[in-house]
């Protein structure tokens, strides 16, 4: 592979120093985001906890036939 490498071009140095600073910044807002919405989920009364992962079925309603 000839000519320099990614680091030493512009598009290398602009990844390196603005596009994954930003990336970094970002995943840690989702983190908090998402931390702050497990809190306030556990906090909703009358909520079934799935401890497999899977979402939780609803309880059936009115008017729905089972298959």
């Amino acid at each position: 592979m000839s000519g320099p490498a990614f680091f030493q071009t512009y598009m290398g140095q602009r990844f390196y120093e603005t596009t994954m600073p930003q990336l970094v910044r970002q995943l840690g807002r989702l983190n908090d985001n998402l931390e702050r919405l497990v809190a306030v989920a556990e906090q909703l009364p009358g909520q079934k906890e799935s401890s497999s992962g899977e979402p939780v079925q609803p309880t059936t309603t009115a008017g729905t036939e089972e298959p």
